[in-house]
């Protein structure tokens, strides 16, 4: 049998014994500012460690992965899956946060659960009474965000994840005409547009739920681990909705070039 065949059965093994047993994921976020990790096991959370400062994911995120395993006694040989957000992001963060969980999924032989970076942080307000609109500053008054509301305790997804300008997304609002909250390190970027243009009752999310967690990539890691959402490390590749900022500028180049 091949890793890649025993990582598929190791996938399939996983969410047959999710039924009567208690699971264990791991899950790492690095698509943004914030690096985090956590730790959890059925409804619990055993441990999470998320640090927003300036230093590299390459630097940060496996000193902590270590930490947390030591604070918490946890021998990684026992968790079930690795859940990891997948994109999008930004392009080096999720670079360090796929190369991380991959190399775990196969050193240890455990599928991979390939969270949606804006899913896992609207995932943050789970229960919320309004629209829950991430907003991640993609840079040039770009956003990657959605729509997301929770309707009799199920997570729903009005827009999905998505690269657009602030105007489109804001426009979007409007059109539903419901009330939101959002989040994310895009609000400080837009907060002055949204303050000009949203037309809807809005409020923003509080700084301990505002970010990226590697808590909500479990919480919603367990929901698709239910659903046998499983893929093998050699499948996984993030999901970056656009390309960047270099690909951008040789293709800028390729234009001038071409006189278009």
């Amino acid at each position: 049998m091949t890793t890649a065949e025993s990582q598929s059965a190791a996938g399939v093994k996983t969410f047959r014994r999710w039924k009567g047993q208690i699971m264990k994921l791991l899950a790492l976020d690095s698509s943004g500012l914030v690096a985090s990790v956590a730790v959890a096991e059925d409804t619990t959370l055993l441990g999470e460690y998320t640090v927003n400062y300036k230093k590299t994911h390459s630097q940060t995120l496996l000193p902590m992965l270590d930490e947390v395993a030591r604070m918490i006694e946890l021998d990684l040989k026992t968790i079930d899956a690795i859940a990891v957000s997948g994109g999008p992001g930004s392009f080096t963060g999720l670079r360090i946060g796929s190369a991380t969980a991959k190399g775990l999924g196969l050193a240890l032989n455990k599928p991979l659960i390939h969270v949606p970076t804006v899913d896992a942080l609207a995932y943050n307000l789970v229960g919320h009474k309004d629209m829950i609109c991430p907003l991640m500053d993609a840079r040039r008054n770009q956003t990657y965000t959605g729509l997301y509301r929770f309707e009799n305790g199920e997570f729903q997804i009005v827009r999905p994840q998505c690269a657009v300008g602030i105007d489109e997304i804001t426009a979007h609002i409007n059109e539903i005409g419901q009330s939101v909250v959002f989040l994310g390190d895009g609000v400080p970027v837009f907060k002055e547009y949204l303050d000009t243009h949203c037309e809807v009752p809005y409020s923003f999310a509080p700084l301990h739920l505002n970010r990226q967690r590697a808590g909500a990539v479990a919480a919603l890691g367990m929901e698709y681990l239910k659903r046998g959402q499983v893929e093998t490390a050699q499948e996984h590749t993030p999901d970056y909705l656009r390309l960047s900022q270099a690909e951008r500028e040789q293709k800028e180049r390729q234009k001038e070039g071409n006189g278009i």
